[in-house]
């Protein structure tokens, strides 16, 4: 997937954590292998070519696919898989691989909390123990090596940070009603909530509204919370992100 992945897994016996840890490990590589559209062999790449239907993949290229129909539904067409007339769920697959892993390690018996980073998009489960809370820092895009804020999982079992935008990457997100890369006001949007395969998705298709659209259509989601940096660097927030601020 082209990114850096860190772990924390709290409690559980080291060794049994430690074979939980090459799965996971595994099966995000075995992601890449599948969906990578830089790879001629991967399964996605050979069902955009016409050389094998959904059916003939393994059964995450359904279960991905149907996700994304969920959230092009859902944003009204502002999260798309189709790029240039090509099918590419690069989009969803990175938070859905994140947040699997992550949900993999909480299995482990007698481990109380996981923090999986998968390029700056988290997956935050249990607690990493005592009254502590997981805490994510959210880096400031117009000031390097600065903090926007900082996001707390207090009082809750499950929560996941995602941040699209052009401070890593530059302009990669596209609008998918010209196909060109979105022009907009922002220069980053992090959303909150629950699982990291829809924050992920959310993040990206508020960016390519622009802050005005996005937030108003961000507040409309149930368990969402975000905030919208503008290139003029006006902070936007929804109603209930001061709750999870700390």
């Amino acid at each position: 997937m082209g990114t850096v992945f860190s772990f924390d897994v709290r409690g559980g016996e080291p060794a049994v954590v430690r074979a939980a840890l090459d799965e996971a490990v595994a099966g995000l590589h075995r992601v890449d292998e599948v969906f990578s559209t830089y790879r001629e062999d991967s399964q996605i790449s050979r069902l955009q070519r016409g050389e094998v239907t959904v059916a003939e993949c393994d059964p995450e290229v359904a279960e991905v696919l149907e996700l994304a129909a969920e959230a092009e539904h859902l944003s009204e067409g502002w999260f798309s898989t189709s790029y240039e007339g090509r099918l590419d769920p690069t989009g969803i697959v990175k938070g859905w691989a994140v947040e699997r892993a992550a949900r993999l390690l909480a299995e482990v018996p007698g481990v109380c909390g996981v923090n999986l980073n998968g390029g700056g998009d988290v997956q935050l489960l249990g607690t990493p123990g005592g009254q502590r809370p997981w805490r994510v820092g959210v880096a400031d895009p117009l000031r390097p090596g600065g903090l926007a804020a900082v996001i707390s999982a207090a009082g809750v079992d499950e929560l996941s940070v995602a941040t699209s935008g052009t401070a890593e990457r530059g302009a990669h997100i596209v609008d998918p009603r010209t196909g060109r890369s979105a022009v907009t006001d922002l220069v980053a949007v992090t959303v909150v909530g629950p699982r990291l395969t829809w924050a992920d998705c959310w993040a990206t298709a508020a960016f390519a509204m622009g802050s005005r659209e996005g937030l108003a259509w961000l507040e409309s989601l149930p368990g969402v919370e975000a905030l919208l940096i503008t290139a003029g660097d006006e902070v936007r927030c929804t109603g209930g992100l001061a709750a999870r601020l700390g």
